[in-house]
């Protein structure tokens, strides 16, 4: 039911016209408008800038105190930046100590502006208080890496030990409780052209890889050729977010230029992807699958080593192209699976932080035992939900009836209230984080199908679909989920009992990540857990995934939706908000209704409680950000 021939379309033609290539680095230069602040030169931007005033203000929540820095950019087409919130929870009347973020103004002196005109060149925001040299930080991580590439891979597993020996092109301002201010990471300047179809960036001189070798624009061009344009049989999760990009040119030793078939206001956040590690395009050259198991950046910390399910261990890069940084001597993470055992980490005092997120709970008994003084809490809503992905290969789940039954039967709003007081899930929300520019109302949510108020009226209507599909009552299903607690696992046995109630047998297999990735890629399952979690609150970067099998390595539903990929086209070449917001829901309609190809549970909450040694660390609505550790101290 939700397969369908490939067709072209009139949006698709328009998309991949051909552009042409600049002839050298000046040529684009000159041709580009260079200002020192960006600007919203036509209506579109100026509503966006509208929208951003309105999205960010304060909000309290019952017994905590909260503080909200709220700044902003342009971001994709209309986005803009998320409410965020560092929360200082406790149940005493004293909150414990929390690191207060120098806000920004709503639109900065820099251009994350995915919009027009060029851009300047910038740094990180200065770093509050006087960084303190030395020591080595401990921190928690959940899960495994499946590899070491992270072009390949989609999961906290990796980029948080791996990040801190890599770069990236840009990067997210590590200092912007927003998670939306690109700065430069390796390039420190970059342009756009007029037309907004050329990026033009200068790269660092001086920059090595860990091997002493110096880093190039051959090295960015390899790495993003690998991104964009993966060889056969090489996974790349995030190509479907790149369908924009005409041409990745070096031409010169130190600049790379970027042209695109069509203007894209999301493209400079896709440029500081956190997953965008620069390669060594020598290494890629002789074998393309090298680094996915051998670690060799440019980043702020040398890899020393991986003792699977023990530990990972950086030092300090002496030879690191930012003077003075990174002010940490190394780092150790540790590999704990076991929630108890993760808080037991931090309120022991074996480990400083985990920075992927705790529950309520564990918050609480983490305070508990550390004490206010002792304990920062920042908490943040977190651009991060829990999936179902549903095996379009697999009979019934061919037939969209029996898709829609298996989210009808679901009471999202009841769980909402029970699993976010034990689990790190909060909201009831469609394809965007709630309250963020383009999430659809809560009343209207309730239009499509999971989302109804009446449970007992949906479940009825689930039962009616598996019938005129031929499921008799007690079919078995698998649902094939990850060996991490929190909160896949509480979600998974939710799932197996909300299921049960319109007569589906359906058996919860825990497998650890590297067996789980596998067999999504290859579709070795019926229903599995999955996720979508972006690391910019932006439509394009939030939506890329459910492209077509053919589009996206990251559509582990496994279909083929021709409508779903021209919608995605429209909506991410559209200026005028409102025109774009009606594609946006239009897409949510046919990916979680009238198709149903996926199933979307709860949204996630970030609570990160660390010890209050740990400054130069900020907290975003993505985990994926900010675990580079070069801003990062510890105080005495």
């Amino acid at each position: 039911m939700g397969s369908h021939t490939a067709a072209s379309t009139p949006v698709e033609e328009t998309a991949h016209e051909a552009i042409d290539a600049p002839e050298s680095a000046e040529s684009v230069l000159w041709t580009a408008q260079r200002v020192k602040h960006p600007v919203a030169d036509d209506p579109g931007d100026r509503e966006r800038l509208n929208q951003i005033a309105r999205f960010a203000k304060h909000r309290r929540r019952r017994g905590h105190v909260w503080l909200a820095v709220v700044s902003a950019s342009i971001v994709g087409g209309l986005l803009g930046a998320a409410l965020i919130r560092n929360h200082l929870a406790t149940s005493n009347s004293e909150p414990p100590p929390v690191i207060r973020p120098q806000a920004h103004d709503p639109v900065s002196t820099r251009t994350e502006v995915s919009a027009s005109v060029p851009v300047v060149e910038d740094t990180p925001a200065s770093i509050p208080a006087h960084p303190r040299a030395g020591g080595t930080l401990t921190f928690v991580v959940p899960g495994e890496p499946p590899s070491y590439d992270a072009h390949r891979e989609e999961t906290f597993a990796l980029i948080h030990p791996a990040a801190p020996h890599y770069n990236t092109l840009l990067r997210i301002d590590p200092l912007d409780p927003t998670g939306t201010r690109v700065v430069g990471d390796v390039a420190e300047s970059w342009t756009v052209s007029s037309d907004r179809r050329t990026y033009v960036l200068r790269l660092r001189r001086g920059v090595k890889f860990h091997d002493g070798s110096e880093m190039t624009s051959r090295d960015v061009r390899a790495t993003y050729e690998k991104i964009i344009n993966p060889p056969p049989g090489i996974t790349s999760t995030r190509r479907g977010e790149y369908l924009q990009i005409e041409t990745v040119q070096a031409p010169e030793p130190y600049v790379v230029a970027f042209k695109l078939k069509w203007p894209s206001p999301s493209f400079i956040h896709s440029l500081a992807s956190p997953w965008n590690w620069i390669y060594k395009a020598d290494i890629l050259e002789r074998d393309i699958r090298w680094y996915e198991k051998n670690i060799m950046g440019t980043g702020p910390f040398v890899f020393v080593e991986h003792l699977k399910g023990s530990h990972w261990v950086g030092r300090r890069n002496p030879e690191y192209w930012d003077r003075g940084k990174p002010y940490l001597d190394g780092y150790n993470a540790l590999f704990i699976r076991d929630d108890a055992a993760q808080v037991s980490a931090i309120r022991s005092g074996r480990a400083d932080i985990q920075f992927r997120g705790f529950s309520p709970t564990q918050r609480d008994d983490i305070i508990g035992e550390l004490g206010e003084k002792k304990t920062t809490v920042q908490e943040s809503p977190w651009n991060c939900g829990l999936l179902i992905a549903i095996n379009h290969d697999k009979e019934p789940l061919q037939d969209r009836r029996v898709r829609r039954a298996l989210s009808l039967a679901l009471d999202r709003y009841s769980a909402a209230g029970a699993l976010s007081k034990t689990a790190i899930v909060g909201e009831v929300a469609g394809i965007q984080l709630p309250r963020s520019p383009f999430a659809t109302p809560p009343v209207d949510l309730t239009r499509l199908a999971g989302y109804w108020r009446d449970i007992r009226e949906a479940r009825a209507e689930a039962r009616r679909l598996l019938m005129e599909a031929g499921v008799p009552i007690g079919s078995s299903f698998v649902l094939k989920n990850r060996d991490i607690p929190m909160p896949y696992q509480q979600i998974g046995a939710w799932l197996v009992n909300e299921w049960r109630q319109i007569g589906l047998k359906v058996h919860q297999e825990i497998q650890d990540s590297s067996r789980y990735f596998a067999d999504l890629r290859s579709g070795n399952f019926e229903l599995s857990t999955d996720f979508q979690c972006g690391y910019v609150v932006d439509p394009d970067l939030d939506l890329y995934k459910f492209q077509s099998r053919g589009r996206s390595d990251a559509n582990y539903s496994r279909y083929t939706d021709p409508v779903l990929d021209d919608l995605y086209v429209r909506q991410s070449r559209t200026v005028d908000p409102e025109q774009r917001r009606r594609y946006i829901r239009a897409f949510e309609r046919r990916l979680l209704d009238e198709e149903a190809h996926y199933i979307y549970t709860l949204q996630w909450h970030r609570i990160v409680p660390h010890s209050a040694r740990v400054r130069g660390w900020t907290i975003t609505p993505s985990h994926y950000l900010n675990n580079q550790l070069d801003t990062l101290w510890l105080a005495e």
